[in-house]
């Protein structure tokens, strides 16, 4: 027991850091993530988002590691990844481009995983569900402990709700980004009829971060 409990890492107080994600979705700011020196999710072989609003990424990456995103307008595009899953601006000192980063490396936060119940998928050598199984929030009261019981209803029912075209989140990061946004629906315990559900969903609905 011992050394499990050493080897946890503190994600903070769920309710602050609740609020702080919902603001970060909303494009408020930056996930503000204790990564220390872990680069997990810069080795994962996940595409990268990179967005017309990211003109100063666009800046420091060069063109040939761009291409189209699938089924998004123009001027969205993806940055892959090389043979080891690594991101091509990831160096041994850590990301090249920090204070210029795409806007999905500024919202990427894997405590939402850790926060929901849930794990990444496409995790190309595992260190990311590693780190996610490590974070444990602090439940400071009532109000935390009702939220963080709701989030994990949320996350059992959206896994298998039946909702409607275009609002049912496809992979883990979605559900546990669907959990989060439409968690007050399940404070009081019931469960939310399956369109006003989605019309929480539709709302804010953004394009997942990475994983």
């Amino acid at each position: 027991m011992a050394d499990a409990q050493r080897d946890e890492l503190d994600a903070g107080a769920f309710g602050p850091w609740l609020r702080a994600t919902a603001a970060v979705a909303a494009g408020e700011g930056d996930a503000d993530v204790p990564c220390g020196t872990c680069t997990a999710c810069c080795r994962a072989s996940y595409f990268v988002h990179v967005g017309p609003e990211d003109v100063a990424a666009r800046h420091r990456i060069p063109a040939e590691l761009l291409f189209p995103a699938p089924g998004r307008p123009p001027g969205h595009h993806l940055m892959g990844y090389d043979e080891q899953g690594r991101c091509p601006m990831l160096t041994d000192d850590g990301c090249s481009i920090y204070e210029d980063r795409p806007r999905t490396c500024r919202a990427f936060d894997c405590r939402v995983h850790a926060a929901a119940g849930t794990e990444p998928d496409g995790d190309h050598d595992g260190d990311i569900t590693a780190r996610v199984r490590r974070w444990r929030f602090r439940l400071e009261g009532p109000d935390d402990e009702a939220r963080w019981t709701a989030v994990h209803i949320a996350t059992r029912h959206l896994a298998t709700a039946d909702l409607p075209a275009g609002t049912a989140p496809q992979r883990p990061a979605d559900l546990a980004a669907a959990a989060l946004r439409s968690h007050e629906l399940f404070l009081d315990g019931s469960v939310p009829d399956p369109v006003r559900l989605a019309g929480a969903l539709l709302p804010d609905r953004r394009d997942p971060a990475v994983g």
